[in-house]
């Protein structure tokens, strides 16, 4: 006669396949994300939660102008951790959620913003003035109201360098994004290799439900290529 396993065993298996599951799909398909300032509002709000596309570019996709990207900090965006972000129950706690898809990792430093442009874009940023993608001025509903296009960071015309990105926050006076670091190392360029996904849509709270999709304005800019002189 078969004997009954105790039913915390019987419990093993299943909660086993839940926990390599969501492994897989927070490494490979979907990451959750908070948000922590008001650097993208009104699009997105402190504490939001966003999920990450991550599969698309395992794939060989890049990301494009218009979209809503999670990166890493390509070094010297983010100021150091206070002690109570290090502080190890809380660390503990996050490995925990990191785990099961809930937060990232704990010792990465992320951000979130908008692709402006891409390598070999032309970006025009002066104040007074739409921003401009290859000669293209940007119709902007998204930018927070009231903020000006490029008024607190006017940094005239920058050239994307190949496999990296122009990235600005919506909320274009409480963002210390690209135009923040063109004098440091880097130029303020985000190397594509640091980008983590797209963020596709705000997951929580459920009444901020919204996609994220890529705004019209950049439809209208055209990709500038560099013609092939003949040999």
């Amino acid at each position: 006669m078969r004997t009954k396993r105790p039913w915390w065993k019987e419990l093993l298996v299943p909660v086993g396949v839940a926990l390599v599951l969501a492994l897989v799909i927070t490494t490979f398909l979907v990451q959750a994300f908070s948000i922590p300032s008001g650097s993208m509002q009104n699009t997105l709000q402190k504490d939001d939660w966003v999920l990450v596309d991550k599969l698309t570019p395992w794939f060989g996709g890049t990301p494009q102008r218009g979209e809503v990207i999670v990166f890493r900090d390509p070094g010297g965006w983010l100021p150091e951790r206070s002690s109570q972000e290090t502080n190890a129950a809380l660390r503990g706690i996050q490995k925990a959620l990191t785990f099961v898809g809930l937060a990232p990792p704990v010792d990465e430093k992320y951000l979130i913003k908008r692709v402006i442009a891409v390598g070999g874009d032309t970006v025009e940023c002066n104040r007074g003035e739409p921003v401009k993608v290859n000669e293209k001025p940007l119709d902007e509903p998204y930018i927070y109201p009231g903020s000006t296009p490029c008024d607190d960071y006017p940094v005239g015309t920058i050239k994307v360098p190949k496999d990296h990105l122009w990235v600005m926050g919506d909320h274009r006076n409480d963002s210390r994004d690209s135009r923040a670091h063109v004098h440091e190392a880097g130029g303020g360029f985000v190397p594509v290799k640091n980008v983590i996904g797209r963020a596709f849509t705000v997951a929580w709270p459920i009444s901020r439900w919204a996609t994220l999709p890529v705004p019209d304005t950049f439809r209208r800019v055209a990709t500038r290529f560099t013609p092939t002189l003949p040999r």
